[in-house]
């Protein structure tokens, strides 16, 4: 390497930054945005052919929402574990997922965010949705320095969920298995020409101020 390829080198590393420790990145278009969560047959698969969630679907339990694929991954196992071998990418209208995040609670207390405790167990009791900051995962699926989000939808957020915001569910199974085939023979070129392009939501501080730890 010569003195100028140096240079440019230096200049590139420098330029180069991390994403920021909480950032919503995800799979979007100017009216949707796509989520992911596993399934066992039951419910997965009645859900991807008819492109809504079954009656055998719980609207009055709470349902975790995630827009990382890689997250989903690590959650589910590579759709290994039991309960969780189909896993669905479920696109929701962008207007859902913004209310979703207008009315959440952080699921932790945060000082700097809530004047107290108390505060904020009784914002917590009355949030339809809550928010989780949860390391964020690469296709080893070991943990990275920042962090992906996660959404829990409970009472008449999981009904609109369900209900309102759902615009198509797509069974991804094989798709992650494929991923998962190339990690595991350490092809991770072929493996990460399979990942769905995750860029980062036009999310500001009206949406998440109140949900940054």
């Amino acid at each position: 390497m010569n003195r100028t390829d140096s240079a440019d080198a230096s200049t590139d590393a420098v330029t180069t930054t991390a994403p920021p420790t909480r950032q919503i990145r995800a799979l979007h278009t100017e009216s949707t945005v796509t989520v992911y969560q596993a399934y066992a047959p039951g419910i997965g698969a009645p859900a991807a052919r008819t492109g809504r969630f079954p009656d055998a679907w719980k609207r009055d339990r709470m349902t975790w929402i995630k827009p990382s694929f890689l997250w989903m991954m690590y959650r589910c196992g590579w759709a290994t574990k039991e309960g969780q071998e189909i896993v669905l990418a479920v696109e929701i209208t962008r207007e859902g997922f913004e209310w979703a995040l207008r009315h959440a609670c952080l699921s932790h207390y945060a000082r700097g965010v809530h004047a107290s405790q108390d505060a904020w167990k009784r914002d917590l009791r009355h949030a339809p949705t809550r928010v989780q900051w949860d390391p964020e995962r690469d296709l080893h699926l070991n943990a990275l320095p920042h962090r992906s989000l996660q959404l829990g939808l409970a009472g008449d957020a999981a009904r609109r969920y369900a209900d309102e915001w759902t615009v198509s569910i797509t069974d991804v199974t094989e798709r992650a298995r494929a991923i998962h085939t190339h990690v595991r023979e350490n092809d991770l070129a072929a493996a990460e020409i399979l990942l769905p392009e995750e860029r980062p939501y036009p999310a500001g501080d009206d949406l998440l101020a109140h949900l940054r730890a």
